[in-house]
């Protein structure tokens, strides 16, 4: 989820209940150098709901990093500090991180042991069932991580080989289920209450994390843990509601970025709630080409003052 589980957007997350966010991804190499716009991805603080715990999620290849990562981040107010394992993109394999260390499961526990000994906060682990079908290796680096010290372990139901294609195997999972007693999370096509009770039933699992589903829906979490609850659900905004929280996301990401690269960041969020409301075409061309901020609110405001959002978004892939 990096350049979309961004500080504004996990404020809106949190605001209509969910229990645990998620950063995006940060670069543990790029965040010891204490660059500013590196920092800002690892913020935690999220206002009025500063009691929802936020995890920060370290991507890296070398054990030292990635020690000092977790240290910075649990100085600026990390509550959980998640060890990125899974993510298939050639710019990260490539520089043998993210699902890369699945190849190599020595090295990426030197990783999971300097993180460990670092901080004394709960560090937990992400990862896919394995680099490909040949090397279906998620129960022993999960058994081997929680050896290291590691109290919470995600699995994306896919190999990397996969990336995001085809279905998530929910079923997979279930070996890691028996390879750990820690708290075991499902992922992968969460994309709403039924989903969310497959994975659970088929995997064992004792909770879901909800991915690209969540864009343009910021209730969804919340929807979900509802339903599994029993808890009441949040309420959906609708009409002149929703026209006031893209305004409001759309301002927050303003603030937070600056301008500039405020309003180019916003417009992949204006097109998922476009999508969200099912905006015609041109409605939302017009929101992406206004030239002004100005502009944009106003025609988020005459946009998506008459939407009212399905119970559960369009379908989408889920991270």
């Amino acid at each position: 989820m990096a350049g979309i589980t961004d500080l504004p957007f996990r404020r809106l997350v949190v605001r209509f209940g969910a229990g645990l966010v998620v950063s995006e991804m940060v670069a543990s190499g790029e965040l010891v150098t204490r660059k500013p716009s590196v920092r800002a991805k690892a913020r935690s603080d999220l206002g009025l709901a500063d009691d929802i715990p936020t995890a920060v999620q370290l991507a890296g290849r070398e054990a030292a990093p990635m020690a000092e990562a977790a240290r910075v981040v649990a100085d600026m107010g990390a509550r959980v500090i998640d060890i990125n394992m899974g993510c298939p993109a050639k710019k990260v394999t490539g520089g043998l991180s993210g699902s890369a260390l699945m190849r190599d499961p020595d090295h990426a526990l030197r990783l999971i042991e300097a993180v460990v000994g670092a901080v004394d906060l709960p560090v937990t682990l992400k990862c896919r069932l394995g680099w490909d079908a040949q090397s279906l290796n998620a129960p022993e680096l999960a058994r081997r991580a929680v050896q290291a010290g590691i109290r919470m372990i995600t699995v994306h139901g896919r190999t990397r080989a996969q990336f995001y294609r085809g279905a998530a195997d929910w079923a997979a999972i279930a070996a890691v289920r028996r390879a750990v007693a820690v708290p075991l999370v499902a992922n992968g096509d969460i994309d709403g209450p039924r989903a969310a009770r497959q994975a659970l039933a088929l995997s064992g699992a004792d909770g879901v994390m909800v991915g690209r589903a969540a864009r343009g829906a910021p209730w969804l979490v919340a929807q979900i843990a509802a339903s599994l609850t029993g808890r009441p659900a949040p309420a959906i905004p609708a009409h002149g509601a929703f026209s006031d929280l893209v305004s409001e996301h759309y301002e927050a990401m303003l603030s937070f970025y600056g301008r500039q690269v405020g309003s180019r960041v916003a417009r992949k969020h204006l097109g998922w709630y476009a999508e969200t409301a099912g905006l015609p075409p041109g409605a939302r061309k017009r929101m992406m080409t206004a030239e002004t901020p100005a502009g944009v609110l106003r025609l988020i405001r005459s946009e998506f003052a008459a939407a009212a959002p399905a119970s559960a978004p369009p379908q989408r892939r889920a991270a």
